[in-house]
């Protein structure tokens, strides 16, 4: 959301908090050393640049520390039901062709999807996503998401009843189906008879999208009433092949009416989950993919999240209450089922169109969501705007760093009169060298004389963590970014630069360990970063201007597995804020002065 170990991000931090970092650490520093919480430059510089390394790798935690994000507080689980196991245990595992001609079917075909329905248990078992590929080579195959029992990876979901009194279908019911192809303008009714005398129908319709609308039918031909449950639900074989992260949530899955509960696969391994609502959905999530029961909002059931004893991952719901059925009569119940891309514009649509409660939570935005949806929007429309989305990634970086130069140079201003004051601070720090609390009360006096804001260099910094922190997630979590190319080799922003320089950019047939794959757009972003600091004033210590000048290079590295986009917006920002160095520069000359050395202490 991409950015997960299956597109190249690291588990750990965000890069947002070392952005911009010359300019307003050495002003942060010049203001902590200042009011003389520390006795000298170095101890002062080696703190901070502790506290900017906790920053770098330590920030997701710290955030989910102190503002937890309310939608994954999950409340004491209901009692778990006994549903039905969808999944069989196969001696062994066959070809998934093979195993698709075994059992009579029916086609489905939009123009998002294509598969097909096994008769023999009424399973939606065989569904291929024809909008998106595997990979970016020519001739990727498409993604197959649902796979039949039996077969490698088996994904499916079934829709069937539990009750008393009567003998309900199963996994081995061949049901009659009214046509031969589901399509969104051909729904399609399977229908089954049993041995007490119910009729079951199952009436099934698609969109032009992703979403399934199931009705199930029991009618009662029998003498005596029967008392039946309608229930469904998804089986998965196989943990998700992406790598789930801090960021990127990956595995079950489930919503009630006013909670996500995103879980971890030992979640539900241990423990069943179970969660009483009315409204809400269940079913697992991968990176870019979704499946998800989406029971009547309006009744009240029971979500589950649980291990069958096949060891497959099972999603499901039960109704919470039977519905009883008299002699001569028969009952309906109404429910839906998504298989498809979580893309987000849709995912919303269903949400309000249709009134799925918090379906748009399958993509996790997180605490920065206010922020991470806006630049989504806007990413997105200047994408369709100009076709390209590196370039629009570019547009994006010009309208954030235009909306934060006012800022810039207020923090320009802030640092020239920082410097013409640099001779009176020092006077001050030594005539109360032996007195550090008188000497921080004459020095905050002459910043208010001055009119002087000691922490205005600090501010760019602030605001760049979160939208360098939102972008990330941005490019990291939403399916509109991946596959999306720029120029030239990078087919994919969302992913890693793939021309790595110590494999010869792929000519020599191996994979350089994570550490040294480094590629060419961020060896450009090492020297932008390069020219940045180099702009900036000089600082006086030996120390910073050592760790200035290995700044860049060390960034370099650590961006390299993050996705390129990301990376080119931060050289986009490098380069803009030289050329913005440089017009402030000439409006300030008074920085380009060399700074003076503190006298030494007598």
């Amino acid at each position: 959301m991409g950015l997960s170990k299956a597109a190249g991000s690291p588990s750990g931090g965000s890069p947002a908090a070392t952005h911009g970092a010359g300019t307003a650490t050495t002003q942060c520093h010049k203001f902590f050393r200042g009011i003389g919480y520390v006795k000298d430059d170095q101890k002062n510089f080696l703190l901070f640049a502790v506290i900017a390394a906790l920053l770098l790798f330590a920030w997701p935690a710290v955030m989910h520390w102190f503002f937890p994000q309310q939608q994954q507080q999950q409340a004491a689980p209901a009692q778990p039901k006994a549903i039905p196991n969808s999944a069989d245990s196969p001696a062994a595992l066959r070809d998934r062709a093979v195993v698709l001609a075994e059992s009579p079917r029916v086609a489905i075909e939009t123009p998002s999807l294509k598969g097909s329905i096994n008769l023999k248990g009424a399973r939606i078992d065989d569904l291929v996503l024809v909008k998106y590929d595997e990979t970016t080579a020519k001739n990727s195959p498409p993604i197959h998401l649902l796979s039949p029992n039996g077969a490698q990876g088996a994904y499916f979901a079934e829709f069937g009843w539990s009750g008393s009194g009567v003998q309900a279908p199963n996994a081995n019911t061949v049901w009659q189906a009214s046509g031969t192809k589901l399509t969104p303008t051909t729904p399609v009714t399977l229908t089954a008879r049993t041995a007490t005398g119910q009729v079951f129908r199952i009436d099934l319709a698609v969109d032009q999208d992703y979403m399934f609308t199931i009705r199930q039918t029991v009618a009662n031909l029998g003498q005596a009433p029967v008392s039946v449950t309608p229930y469904a639900s998804v089986s998965r074989a196989e943990r998700s092949k992406d790598a789930g992260q801090w960021a990127a949530r990956v595995g079950p899955i489930a919503a009630t009416a006013d909670k996500a509960h995103y879980l971890g696969w030992s979640d539900v391994e241990t423990t069943a989950q179970s969660y009483r609502t009315s409204g809400g959905w269940a079913g697992f999530t991968d990176h870019y993919w979704l499946t998800s029961l989406i029971p009547d909002q309006r009744v009240p059931v029971t979500l589950g999240q649980r291990q069958n004893p096949s060891k497959a991952y099972q999603a499901d719901y039960q109704l919470d209450q039977p519905l009883a059925i008299a002699p001569g009569k028969q009952t309906s119940y109404s429910s839906r089922f998504f298989a498809g891309a979580k893309e987000v514009k849709l995912l919303e649509a269903y949400q309000d169109k249709l009134g799925i409660k918090l379906f748009s939570y399958a993509i996790d935005w997180g605490w920065f969501g206010v922020i991470e949806q806006p630049i989504f929007y806007y990413l997105d429309w200047l994408f369709r705007l100009v076709g390209n989305f590196g370039v629009a990634i570019i547009l994006l970086t010009i309208t954030i760093r235009g909306l934060l130069f006012p800022i810039a140079h207020k923090q320009f201003e802030s640092m020239a009169r920082m410097r013409v004051i640099q001779p009176k601070m020092k006077a001050l720090q030594e005539r109360h060298k032996d007195d550090k609390q008188r000497q921080q009360q004459e020095i905050m006096k002459l910043y208010k004389e001055e009119k002087v804001n000691p922490l205005a260099g600090c501010l760019p910094i602030l605001l760049q963590i979160p939208i360098m922190f939102a972008l990330y997630k941005v490019l990291l979590l939403t399916i509109e970014m991946r596959h999306q190319g720029f120029v030239l080799w990078i087919k994919d922003l969302s992913a890693p630069d793939p021309a790595m320089i110590l494999n010869l950019f792929g000519y020599l047939h191996f994979t350089p360990p994570s550490f040294l794959a480094i590629g060419v757009v961020p060896v450009l972003l090492g020297v932008s970063m390069y020219f940045q600091m180099k702009f900036n004033p000089a600082p006086m210590d030996e120390i910073q201007k050592q760790v200035f000048a290995i700044m860049p290079w060390m960034l370099m590295f650590l961006m390299a597995p993050f996705a390129v986009g990301l990376q080119l917006y931060w050289i986009t920002s490098n380069v803009i804020t030289i050329l913005q160095q440089q017009w402030l520069y000439s409006r300030h000359p008074v920085l380009k002065q060399p700074a003076k050395k503190e006298a030494p202490a007598k």
